[in-house]
């Protein structure tokens, strides 16, 4: 691991000025990317930013028809939140569904989203559910928020610091996990409500996105076999030594159905 200087802010601007004077530094929230990066000398920051004393960045509160979860919030806490279980239990069911006791205990939501690994599971409960991203300088739509692999909207001096859930009047998550990692092969997430009918695919291709037939196919009939005729496209998913392009895309279609099955 290289040398590097270490921060620790306590408020979201002093975060945003060390990260703005030093365009080599790095935000670390639960750093379950970035440290074994650092581990394994692939990544050089000159300085870290540790996120964890910045209490604006952390709880969860409803406002309006809408659940505010800023990022450094653990997946643990999301998981086990009343307020989450009984207005979007598919987003607690998620959460509780990540990595291990220990990644659920340490990883925080937004890590995870402003990462955009496309095997991670928040990623599609964002897209899923419209949800809007709150960052220190700007309100990103979930639709304009996720370019690509490892790639967002978000600027190299800006943070992520909130996101804000519409709370649907039903959604359901189902994934295909590796055995070994618990990374996401193929996961679909589905919802109904203030944005409209959508469907959220992660893991099966470079980067989460949405599955329009299947939105179309919900709206005018909610039920498993509104979607159990929709074939994904093999052309654009990921392929690799735990399953195919083909399988993945067979995935999608059954993670689809277990999903509206689990939204009720």
């Amino acid at each position: 691991m290289y040398d590097f200087d270490y921060h620790k802010p306590t408020t979201v601007a002093d975060a945003v000025a060390l990260l703005a004077a030093d365009p080599d530094a790095k935000a670390v929230s639960g750093g379950h990317t970035l440290i074994p990066a650092l581990k394994h000398r692939l990544n050089k920051p000159t300085s870290l930013v540790d996120l964890s004393g910045i209490a604006e960045m952390k709880g969860i509160k409803q406002v309006g028809n809408a659940i505010v979860i800023g990022a450094f919030t653990r997946h643990v806490e999301v998981a086990t939140s009343a307020l989450v279980k009984s207005t979007i239990p598919a987003l607690a069911y998620l959460a509780s569904h990540i990595g291990d006791n220990q990644v659920r205990n340490r990883g925080t939501i937004g890590g995870s989203v402003s990462n955009n690994d496309p095997a991670a599971d928040y990623p599609s409960a964002v897209l899923g559910l419209g949800a809007t991203i709150h960052t220190s300088s700007r309100k990103i739509p979930a639709d304009e928020f996720f370019l690509g692999m490892f790639t967002t909207a978000m600027e190299p001096d800006e943070l992520l610091v909130a996101i804000e859930f519409p709370i649907p009047e039903k959604a359901g998550y189902a994934k295909m996990k590796n055995p070994a990692s618990r990374y996401v092969m193929a996961g679909a997430f589905v919802s109904k409500g203030p944005a409209g009918v959508r469907v959220a695919i992660n893991g099966a291709a470079a980067c989460v996105f949405r599955q329009a037939e299947m939105e179309a196919a919900l709206a005018a009939n909610w039920s498993p076999e509104a979607v159990a005729g929709i074939k994904q496209p093999a052309d654009d998913m990921n392929s690799d030594i735990h399953g195919s392009a083909e399988y993945r895309a067979h995935l999608v279609t059954v993670m689809a159905k277990r999903a509206v099955a689990a939204a009720g």
